[in-house]
This record gives structure tokens, C-alpha cells and sequence, in this order.
């Protein structure tokens, strides 16, 4: 009885120590400053190179820098010229505007920037809404009508303008007559050949008071005044009887 027990006794202790000895065995702790850290497994042995293969590089490989793109700025283009009118060829002959005259502007294929009608203010300046005040006093129709076309141009209103102007009233040129004249004042030069004595006939004559041989006129620019003798005009000598200039002035003593 006793050796059975003993037996039994023997053959679990057995068994035991073989099921313990299957179990994992448990991770080595390795100790630190704050704790235990974990073994780690030691890392794979590195791969043996084979016989007569070339070594391979483990150094890092060099980056590829591109050069920086340079674009090149391109060059500045050449200011274009400003555009002038062409200078107007002047006749001495040529009218010359002047205060209270009327002027028509015509812009081709530019109503907006016409005038039918425009006139000229005593200080020798004409209106535009668009091109402001202009100095005509003292200028030809054509010199007129470059200047507007400058002006249209620097305004970059129209690339090629044509201009024309063209005279409708003449009020400006002006003769005085006084002294002893029937009706003295100041009268309008429309044509541009009157006389000393056109302008006396429209003064209505001398008085009887006047003295024949002791008439002057006064112009403007020059030194002095310019005698005439009515006689001698009347009989018709040779240059006797001149042509009156805007601005004279006829003195009858």
C-alpha cells in the first residue's frame, strides 16, 4: 500500500516538472534610472558578400542640387516720340484772327468734338469743353487748326485728327476816326483794302472845321505818325491815299 502511494507520489511530480519545463521562458528586464527597460533582441547578423561580387555602397547618398533658375528681365522698351503736328507754312497776307470774329471747327468723323459756331472773346481766347482755353488772337485759320490738332493729339483723343477752321464773321479789325469828323467812332475793317479815305467817307466827311492838309494816323508799332493830305488823296496822287491797317487810329485836326 505504502509503495503504491510512493509510486503515484513520484509520477505526478513527474508530470509537473515536465509541463513547467515547456512554458517560455519570461523577457530579461535590465534596470535603469526610471525603471526597467525591456531587453531588445539583438539585431541580424549582416548578410556575409559573396565571393568576386562588386561591395555595395551603404554611404549616404549626395544629393542633386539644380542650379537656380535665372530669368533674364527683358529689356525696356524705346519711349515712342511724341507726335506733333506738322509746323504751318504762315502768308503775311493771311487774315489774322482777332477778338469778337466767329469761328467753325470741324473735327472729321468727330461731331462731338466740332463747333458751329465759336467766338472769340475780347482777350483773344476761344471755349472747348475738351481741349479748355485756346489763344487764337494774332493766328491764322490754319495755325488754328494745328494747334487743335496738337492739342487733340497730347489729349490722346484722336490719333490723326483733321482740322479745319474756318472764319464765318469778321468783327475784330477796327479803325478809329476822330477829330473833326461829322460822326466820329470806331469802325469794323471787313475788307482788307480800305483806304484813309474810306474810313473818313464812313466817318460822314469832314466837318467844316477840319483842316485838310493836317491829318494824321497813328499805328500801332510804329514811331510816329503818318501824315496825310486829304487833297492830295481826293486828286489821287500817288500814294496819297494808303491802305489802313486794324488797329489805326485817324486823327482829323
Amino acid at each position: 500500500m505504502t509503495a503504491r502511494v510512493l509510486t503515484t507520489l513520484t509520477m505526478a511530480i513527474a508530470l509537473s516538472s515536465a509541463a513547467f519545463a515547456q512554458q517560455p521562458a519570461p523577457a530579461r528586464e535590465t534596470a535603469g534610472t526610471t525603471g526597467t527597460i525591456p531587453a531588445t533582441s539583438a539585431p541580424p547578423p549582416a548578410a556575409t558578400p559573396v565571393a568576386g561580387s562588386p561591395a555595395k555602397d551603404t554611404s549616404p547618398a549626395t544629393p542633386i542640387t539644380k542650379p537656380p533658375l535665372v530669368i533674364a528681365a527683358p529689356e525696356p522698351l524705346a519711349a515712342a516720340p511724341a507726335r506733333v503736328a506738322a509746323p504751318v507754312a504762315v502768308d503775311p497776307k493771311d487774315y489774322r484772327v482777332g477778338p469778337e470774329d466767329i469761328l467753325a471747327i470741324t473735327v472729321w468723323r468727330n461731331p462731338e468734338l466740332s463747333r458751329e459756331r465759336v467766338p472769340v472773346r475780347p482777350d483773344g481766347k476761344i471755349s472747348h469743353a475738351l481741349l479748355n482755353d485756346i489763344e487764337v488772337a494774332g493766328k491764322t485759320a490754319n495755325q488754328i487748326s494745328a494747334e487743335i490738332a496738337q492739342r487733340l493729339i497730347a489729349s490722346n483723343l484722336i490719333e490723326n485728327p483733321e482740322v479745319s477752321v474756318v472764319l464765318l464773321e469778321i468783327h475784330s479789325p477796327k479803325v478809329s476816326v476822330g477829330g473833326n469828323v461829322r460822326m466820329a467812332g470806331l469802325f469794323e475793317l471787313r475788307d482788307p483794302n480800305v483806304t484813309v479815305l474810306d474810313m473818313i467817307y464812313r466817318a460822314q466827311g469832314l466837318n467844316e472845321f477840319a483842316n485838310k492838309g493836317n491829318i494824321k494816323v497813328i499805328r500801332r508799332g510804329q514811331k510816329g505818325a503818318i501824315d496825310f493830305n486829304y487833297n492830295d488823296a481826293v486828286n489821287g496822287k500817288n500814294n496819297a491815299n494808303f491802305i489802313v491797317q486794324p488797329g489805326d487810329v485817324i486823327v482829323v485836326n
